[in-house]
């Protein structure tokens, strides 16, 4: 994901699967609480349907939409933290395992925790 797009402008974007079938929209971007960097998108399923997070680390913005290197299955099997909330370092690697990623963290840090960027207007 190229980190000089600002995570305010993936909220609203078409997310789809890496087979090209549309998810959803993005509804939320949540960030690394030690870096700030763009690190899980909640996509919005369907009208009525639950937000799924998605890792953005292998994802990339492709002609104005999310392209997510998923199939839609395993991207609506994922686990459901709810949205608008913290995501606890548990949570995190919750995902990371459901999606096979692997994540490490160095000696000395704290565990990465995301902290979500609301879909708000900046107030100015």
């Amino acid at each position: 994901m190229r980190t000089d797009i600002d995570p305010r402008n993936l909220i609203g974007r078409k997310a789809f699967d890496r087979n090209g079938t549309r998810i959803g929209t993005v509804d939320e971007v949540y960030l690394d609480d030690a870096t700030g960097v763009p690190e899980w998108a909640a996509i919005r399923t369907g009208l009525f349907s639950r937000d799924a997070f998605v890792p953005l680390e292998p994802s990339e913005l492709v002609d104005g939409a999310l392209r997510v290197p998923f199939d839609r299955a395993l991207i609506k099997e994922a686990p459901d933290f709810g949205v608008g909330r913290h995501l606890s370092p548990e949570q995190e690697l919750q995902l990371y395992h459901h999606y096979g990623l692997h994540i490490a963290t160095p000696p000395g840090l704290p565990a990465r925790t995301s902290d979500t960027l609301a879909a708000q207007e900046d107030p100015a």
